[in-house]
């Protein structure tokens, strides 16, 4: 039996992940922003946590540690979206995505990285995205922001001086939750972005709807918690996503990449 500290607990990925984990026997502490979202689970500890709040982080983890005793597991999950043209967006809302979607996932690395130390270790799962190889038109603040904590996960696996703690890289690709409800839209975009914003988004509600459901990704998690030996970095998704993508990626160069992302997207 394990015990997780996990955010974004109320809905979707973080949702199916916390109901797979304590159906297994585990403890989970989870997190939203309005705690009455959480579910009521056996062996779910709710938490209120507002990632945009560096003293809410601290203060969250800190109450959950105590109350737990020590951690085994932190997954980072929990996230949110912006969809506007890249040379619209203001810089709030870039501010934003980097806070939630990096800055409040590195402050809770650190927190569990001192308190894994003085125990027996533990492992990190920080989900990034596919977005971070593979971008997403007209989510750039996403995209960047997921790119830069799938980096920061990468340099930590190579300084770490021994290997009491484990980190893994969970990049799912599309994956069927109501995630693009939450996505925060321009009202009214700038005239030569219009039609290309608008074949994007018809693309993207269409390849959520068709992804596959978030238990798939939940099932991977509490594999990886049982792996002895873990994988640097993993790809969650449909066939294509998570197996053909990535070696397309490794094999074309940007260009060809740009042209084929343009023509996916019908942009």
């Amino acid at each position: 039996m394990k015990q997780v500290f996990l955010t974004g607990a109320s809905s979707g990925i973080g949702l199916a992940i916390a109901t797979e984990l304590t159906g297994r026997g585990h403890e989970v502490w989870g997190t939203a922003r309005d705690i009455k979202r959480l579910p009521n689970l056996p062996r779910f500890h709710p938490v209120m946590l507002d990632l945009s709040d560096n003293h809410s982080t601290d203060q969250a983890f800190g109450a959950a540690l105590a109350e737990a005793g020590h951690f085994d597991v932190l997954i980072n999950n929990a996230g949110s979206g912006h969809f506007d043209a890249a040379e619209d967006l203001p810089t709030p809302a870039i501010i934003e995505q980097f806070q939630i979607l990096f800055f409040a996932q590195v402050q809770l690395v650190h927190l569990c990285l001192a308190s894994m130390r003085m125990g027996e270790g533990g492992l990190i799962i920080n989900v990034t995205s596919l977005a971070a190889r593979l971008p997403v038109p007209f989510m750039a603040a996403y995209n960047a922001a997921k790119a830069a904590m799938a980096s920061f996960t990468f340099s930590l696996q190579l300084e770490l001086p021994d290997s009491k703690v484990r980190i893994v890289d969970l990049q799912p690709a599309d994956i069927c939750t109501a995630f693009n409800d939450a996505v925060r839209k321009s009202a009214a975009p700038s005239r030569p972005y219009e039609a290309r914003i608008a074949r994007t988004w018809d693309k993207v509600e269409r390849n959520m709807k068709a992804a596959p459901k978030p238990q798939l990704v939940a099932q991977r998690v509490c594999a990886l918690i049982d792996q002895s030996r873990l994988p640097a970095r993993v790809t969650v998704g449909d066939i294509f996503q998570s197996k053909i993508a990535p070696l397309i990626l490794r094999a074309l160069p940007q260009k060809v990449l740009i042209w084929g992302l343009k023509k996916y997207y019908r942009i």
